[in-house]
């Protein structure tokens, strides 16, 4: 057998390892009617890909089924949908989950206020004065310096809009004396509540360990602000605040974009992600939302609206559960968001939502098995995906320091004050940047000019090589002299000619030229001479 034939054999292998690695493959060939054959092969490889979709479409829905069956700690944060009045439950997830409450722990700081001014201990003119410790708070906050004195009733204001730490902490200082004496008051009235999973630490619900609330209980603690304090209501309605000339706006997302939306409060930390307890009121029904742990601000704002939407469009009756028969948690420490909400890649992440928030995708095409969609594939009906504009414009309630309110000199002064401080922060900003640009300026051109020093000192052997190079051989020409006498003139009559290789060269010739003409002088003069007798 020739050896062109080896491989042909069937059972044979091929003697070339090309051809085991890899088959070769017949590419459709075309026949004489313009029809093209495509082999068994090349069909196989077309449909692989659709193969392969296939699986993974199985595959996901098999997850997702499994998810939704063992209730796996997969699914997305807590949330919840209660009716005021009766407290029946109308939606839950997760409900009774520990999670940590970051800045809807001010809904106990308010209550807490409400009922002191209830009970007469306080009063809405109460001046509350700012220490050094609440001044010294992290933001969000106003900024006041300490010994600043604020109402009560503007206090609240402001934590309710602003939700600003330095605020929260100069309310429990002073109605409390302390601010561990405040939080043992807010977990007092927590317990007696029936919010027996949540336990506060501090007033405005920065990161401590020791803060830790679930959704069943700001839902309880929710019904108590809008039942027990009917009078104060538009204490959580109020759309923005002005000081000075600062205009803020509120936090929750819904205010002004929801229809009915009525109140209450917002909070974000790292460890807790996104956070809202949200009321609305249609048609005589008044519902509370709670949600918990959502990614950003506008999906937190989304999903609040979606689970209004589905509490509106759904009837309260005595199937639906109360507050307190919501089942226990497995779990009794809340888990840590940060990883999930800030150590992710980007911007860090806002407390306010974007200025219009639409029905996008927020996960960057990687499907979300407890989505709509996907519930709707398991079975369970698809609510309609809710789209908010922008914000209705609202007209901001005036907050200040002191007593009485400014008068408009006093107005007028006191936004000049700040213009003036405004500005001289743009002007540091400014030169800060003008430092930092002319530093990184001078860096660059440092780094420039190493650069170019080290190529020069590279270079420097390459240059003296060329010149060597490029520089001709000396020639030296000696006349005969007739005796002795005359040698130290024909040692002088030698000339060197160098080559031109270079502007040193041409520069050292110019200034040899006059020596040269001196010398050459003698040399015609001794030349016809005839040789002198020597003397002895």
């Amino acid at each position: 057998m020739e050896s062109s034939d080896r491989g042909r054999v069937r059972g044979k292998k091929p003697s070339r390892p090309s051809q085991i690695d890899r088959p070769r493959l017949k590419m459709p060939r075309r026949s004489k009617r313009g029809r093209y054959h495509v082999s068994p092969q090349m069909t196989a490889l077309n449909l692989e890909p659709f193969r392969m979709s296939a699986i993974r479409a199985v595959r996901l829905a098999a997850f997702a089924f499994a998810v939704l069956a063992s209730g796996s700690a997969f699914a997305g944060g807590p949330a919840l949908v209660v009716d005021v009045d009766s407290g029946r439950v109308l939606h839950a997830e997760r409900a009774t989950d520990p999670w940590f409450p970051a800045s809807i722990t001010k809904l106990m700081t308010t209550y807490v206020a409400l009922d002191q001014i209830r009970t007469n201990q306080a009063s809405f003119e109460t001046l509350l004065t700012v220490s050094e410790s609440a001044a010294a708070q992290p933001p969000s906050k106003m900024g006041f310096k300490p010994g600043t004195q604020v109402r009560l009733d503007n206090a609240l204001k402001i934590i309710m809009v602003k939700s600003a730490n330095d605020v929260a902490a100069t309310i429990a200082e002073n109605l409390g004396g302390s601010t561990e004496g405040f939080a043992e008051l807010m977990n007092q009235h927590a317990a007696r509540l029936g919010m027996r999973d949540s336990h506060f630490a501090n007033p405005h619900g920065l990161p401590d360990e020791r803060n830790q609330t679930t959704a069943r209980d700001m839902a309880i603690l929710a019904r108590a602000l809008i039942n027990e304090f009917p009078d104060y209501q538009e204490l959580f309605q109020i759309g923005a605040i002005q000081y000075g000339r600062r205009i803020m706006r509120n936090t929750n997302g819904l205010i002004g974009r929801y229809a009915g939306a009525d109140g209450m409060k917002t909070g974000f930390i790292c460890s807790a992600g996104f956070n809202v307890v949200a009321s609305a009121t249609r048609n005589g029904r008044h519902l509370i939302t709670v949600v918990m742990g959502a990614p950003s601000a506008n999906e937190r704002t989304m999903k609040a609206a979606e689970l209004f939407d589905r509490g509106f469009n759904s009837q309260t009756g005595w199937t639906n559960p109360t507050l307190a028969a919501l089942p226990e948690s497995a779990s009794t420490t809340p888990p840590d968001m940060r990883s999930v909400i800030c150590d992710r890649r980007g911007p860090v992440p806002n407390e306010e939502d974007s200025p219009t928030t639409l029905a996008t995708d927020q996960n960057g095409g990687v499907p979300n098995l407890f989505s709509s969609d996907m519930m709707s594939f398991a079975g369970v009906s698809q609510p309609t995906r809710t789209s908010l504009g922008p914000r209705s414009a609202v007209q901001p309630e005036r907050v200040w320091v002191g007593l009485n309110p400014p008068s408009e000199s006093e107005i007028a002064a006191e936004a000049a004050k700040e213009q003036a401080a405004a500005k001289a922060r743009e002007a540091k900003a400014q030169k800060a940047k003008a430092a930092t640009s002319k530093a990184a300026k001078n860096k660059t051109n440092d780094k420039t000019t190493d650069d170019k020093t080290t190529a020069e000192a590279d270079d420097e052997p390459a240059i003296e090589n060329a010149k060597s190079k490029g520089k001709a051989r000396a020639t030296i020409s000696v006349k005969p002299v007739a005796d002795k006498a005359n040698a130290p003139a024909s040692k002088q009559a030698a000339t060197t000619e160098p080559a031109k290789p270079s502007a040193k060269a041409s520069a050292a010739k110019e200034l040899a030229k006059p020596a040269a003409k001196t010398d050459a002088k003698p040399q015609k003069t001794a030349t016809p001479a005839k040789a002198k007798p020597v003397v002895n």
